[in-house]
């Protein structure tokens, strides 16, 4: 679904990624890991067209996408949920997701249709699915940041993306609240066929629901393999798992 080749990226002198590669099959659970400024958030920003690399190419189901704006990318299939919450604060939960919708369906612009008898069954069918229909007319900013998080992904699942990626799903949230994402994340691959690429500093979360797993350090791809690949690579090792790094 996703091939990443030889993408680089560097701002001011500074290579930000060096020469990442990156291959995503359908209805994997891929994660990408790597101590901080590695490169991984940058790596995601050009994929999804926030950002344009210097060199290299990035596929999605074969199609050529480096040079796409974000929106457009988005309209192919493939949706980001930021590392930092990005939600319309003063709007409810069930609006957050249905602008959304109507956005993807290209109905945010109809100046003749109540916004409010749109999408609802859509809406709902997500915000089911996310655990947060119960919340749903709350104002979103009075969430806790966990469900703020999970918002987030509700709102990228409004764009019908069949690559969802995430950068860090579980940043500054309680062990309770990481294992509902964690659940979340499982559910999400396995009921609706979602195939997800994350990044994340959790390395419990990362080997219990990543089928693969790639390897960062310096902007460079060191090792895409399974668990125990990654575990058992000296560079991998020494660059990350049990160098001491920060995480």
């Amino acid at each position: 679904m996703l091939h990443v080749e030889t993408l680089q990226k560097s701002f001011d002198g500074f290579m930000a990624v060096s020469d990442a590669n990156l291959i995503v099959n359908k209805g994997e659970i891929i994660a990408v890991i790597g101590p901080n400024g590695a490169g991984k958030t940058t790596l995601f920003k050009l994929i999804t067209g926030h950002l344009k690399p210097d060199n290299g190419k990035v596929y999605f189901k074969g199609e050529n996408i480096v040079g796409l704006p974000p929106y457009k990318i988005c309209k192919k299939g493939i949706s980001l949920s930021f590392q930092i919450v990005n939600i319309f604060n003063r709007l409810t939960v069930f609006e957050n997701v249905q602008v959304a919708i109507l956005s993807y369906q290209k109905k945010s612009l109809n100046l003749f249709s109540p916004a409010k008898k749109l999408a609802i069954k859509e809406t709902n069918e997500i915000l089911e699915n996310v655990g947060l229909i119960d919340k749903a007319d709350n104002i979103s900013g009075s969430l806790s940041h966990g469900d703020q998080k999970v918002l987030e992904i509700a709102i990228a699942l409004g764009n019908h993306p069949e690559l969802l990626i995430l950068d860090e799903p579980t940043a500054g949230l309680s062990p309770e609240e990481t294992s509902a994402t964690i659940e979340l994340i499982k559910r999400l691959n396995k009921d609706l066929g979602l195939t997800i690429l994350f990044c994340e500093h959790d390395m419990d979360l990362v080997f219990a629901i990543a089928d693969n797993i790639m390897v960062m350090q310096l902007g460079k791809t060191i090792i895409q393999g399974n668990s125990d690949e990654v575990r058992c690579n000296t560079e991998v090792q020494e660059a990350y798992l049990g160098g001491g790094s920060d995480t």
